[in-house]
């Protein structure tokens, strides 16, 4: 297959050519040439052996990445499948996807490692599962990590199943050295959170609703920041949502600790106030909090303290939403309106390399995954998307098995048009 992709803006701030408007020709998945002007074969596009792309306002860069999603298979195919999830990332422009071990069965062994591999065998859209941190994600034993390792799993987490026991967390950041793997942990300390509903504060108090502290999860970033240190051994704090927590981590990061962070996208622009008609659809975890948390967290994306913006794409089918507030499940699916909503909400803050270093360059950085650099000679895994357009996010873009989103209706700013990966193109 041969691709021409004619005058696209290059954002990738490891390319020679970030900033430049060029040509790019792929061939047989290979960035072949990156010129001013690279010349299309009218008979290999009549005969279809050739694809010429081009679009107002188009810009390329390394394909989009997802630290933290829910695909659901095994155990919860009527929210998610591997397939569905992959159509959600492929329309909101994503090439690789971190999948959560949320699942029935776990992913706490090596075989579950390579039955999601299995599963995702030829597809544009590059999944990798995130393995469990302890067996059955009970958070009492670590699981085989040497064994999943060398299967695939780039990382460990038992994601929102927080890791009480300090001592076990020690010994996998002890095992994570030999083994050079990620641990990551969401820091929420359930004694302080105590099946809390929304953040607490003045909303929570006015609604009556059970509230949830910045504490809970500021005191469990102190404690794995300290693990962090004792240990000298890499980590990753997950949907951190407070300004205290940023600041912590800014203090660790000048302290030279090898420490990273994610944030979800919607702990950037939405607020405890968006509950105050008790609508489920904003009812996520970590808890919507406050105008001054949003400004800190964006604030240590821009100067570098927080390193990735995460969907938390989290599909919950209609029992589990269209219920009183208390029994809810948390979660939105976010795939789908993400580069909208940061065009919409972020773009005026941060300028749009920042955000591709967010949402591509860091999310492999950080997991020692190969870079998707555009660049003569690298193999082709890219983005092609305009960052003006503005359009209304409907029913009709969703992709997901679900459709838990507050966003419907909602006019968003940037879009993704196309993605290669593997050898395939697809528009979005």
């Amino acid at each position: 297959m041969k691709i021409l992709i004619k005058s696209a803006k290059i954002i990738d701030i490891n390319s020679i050519h970030h900033n430049k408007i060029m040509d790019i020709l792929i061939i047989n998945g290979n960035i072949e040439k990156i010129a001013k002007s690279i010349k299309s074969s009218p008979k290999s596009i009549a005969n279809g052996s050739e694809i010429e792309f081009s679009a107002k306002d188009l810009h390329i860069s390394p394909g989009w990445f997802d630290l933290h999603a829910n695909f659901s298979e095994p155990g919860n195919e009527q929210r998610e499948t591997i397939e569905s999830g992959s159509n959600a990332a492929i329309k909101g422009g994503f090439t690789g996807v971190m999948v959560m071990p949320n699942t029935t069965p776990k992913i706490d062994n090596k075989g579950m490692i390579e039955y999601i591999y299995n599963i995702n065998k030829n597809n544009i859209v590059d999944i990798y599962p995130a393995g469990n941190l302890t067996k059955n994600q009970e958070g009492n034993e670590i699981v085989e990590m040497y064994d999943m390792k060398q299967a695939g799993c780039f990382a460990f987490t038992d994601d929102k199943h927080s890791i009480k026991r300090s001592d076990v967390l020690k010994v996998a950041m002890l095992y994570s050295k030999d083994c050079n793997a990620l641990i990551m942990n969401y820091p929420n300390e359930n004694c302080i959170s105590n099946n809390g509903k929304m953040n607490e504060g003045e909303t929570s108090t006015k609604l009556g609703l059970k509230g949830i502290p910045s504490l809970a999860e500021e005191m469990m970033v102190d404690r794995d920041i300290s693990l962090c240190e004792y240990t000298n051994s890499r980590f990753h704090l997950s949907y951190l949502s407070t300004k205290k927590s940023a600041e912590k981590l800014k203090k660790a990061k000048n302290k030279g600790m090898n420490i990273t962070a994610d944030v979800c996208l919607y702990n950037l622009f939405l607020t405890d106030e968006s509950l105050n008609d008790f609508d489920t659809r904003y009812k996520v975890m970590p808890p919507l909090r406050t105008n001054k948390d949003n400004k800190a967290l964006i604030k240590a994306l821009k100067d570098g303290t927080i390193d990735i913006i995460s969907t938390d794409h989290s599909p919950q089918d209609q029992e589990n939403k269209k219920i009183e507030f208390e029994n809810a499940e948390n979660g939105i699916i976010g795939l789908e309106s993400a580069f909208g909503l940061i065009g919409k909400y972020l773009l005026p803050h941060l300028d749009i390399s920042q955000i591709i270093e967010k949402i591509a360059i860091n999310p492999r950085k950080i997991l020692d995954i190969d870079d998707a650099t555009i660049s003569e000679g690298k193999q082709a895994n890219i983005t092609l998307f305009n960052p003006k357009i503005e359009w209304e996010f409907t029913t009709n873009d969703i992709k997901s098995k679900s459709k838990n989103t507050p966003f419907f209706g909602e006019k968003l700013k940037g879009k993704a048009l196309a993605i290669f990966n593997n050898g395939k193109f697809r528009e979005c």
